[in-house]
């Protein structure tokens, strides 16, 4: 670990101690993984306070860990992981937290401390169906507003459950149970007889 890397380490433990369920060093970068209910006090501290001084977050995304390690996964099903920059300390943070329900995945809102999450967490909201507990705008921001469903949690189908289209006898679009039928393509592979064998090369 480098001395500079060291000396975050040191300030985290220094400010949240217990508060931390986890502080790994993975591909140079610090990850804090903290409970819901110190979610938001964490991040506040994470900023304002000068030995760590996060002012910016570069990322902030959802993860559905249903079928995380081939299905092994015992945890909660729904996490938030947020990128934190400090251009003061030239150093980066990733905090992640897990929703307590996986039913109805839920966490406070970061946007009061770093209003630039609002969009990233309206994008988590609409992808993985996480609540943002204090958002005053949490609606969906990629997906149509008659979308059924979240996208990117793992056990939505490929096809979805609706389609899209222009009806001429209606004159407007409607949406219409998906009409793909799900198939599997295996490719066919042709190979010369001698394929893989030295002595031919």
């Amino acid at each position: 670990m480098s001395a500079k890397l060291e000396t975050l380490s040191q300030n985290l433990q220094k400010h949240f101690g217990e508060k931390l369920k986890s502080l790994k060093l993975a591909l140079g970068e610090i990850t804090i993984e903290v409970g819901v209910s110190d979610y938001y006090d964490l991040m506040l501290t994470l900023r304002d306070q000068p030995d760590l001084g996060f002012e910016e977050v570069v990322d902030l995304c959802g993860v559905d860990y249903s079928t995380y390690g081939d299905g092994a996964w015992q945890g909660k099903r729904f996490a938030v992981v947020t990128h934190l920059l400090s251009i003061a300390n030239n150093w980066r943070v990733r905090v992640r937290v897990f929703a307590e329900d996986d039913e109805f995945p839920s966490v406070p809102t970061m946007t009061s401390i770093w209003t630039s999450s609002n969009w990233f967490e309206r994008e988590a909201f609409d992808l993985y169906g996480i609540a943002f507990a204090g958002h005053d705008d949490l609606r969906r921001i990629l997906t149509d507003y008659g979308f059924i469903g979240h996208p990117f949690r793992k056990d939505f189908p490929i096809s979805g459950y609706v389609e899209m289209r222009y009806d001429p006898d209606q004159a407007r679009v409607i949406y219409q149970p998906v009409t793909i039928e799900p198939r599997e393509n295996t490719p066919r592979i042709v190979r010369e007889d001698t394929y893989g064998d030295p002595a031919h090369g």
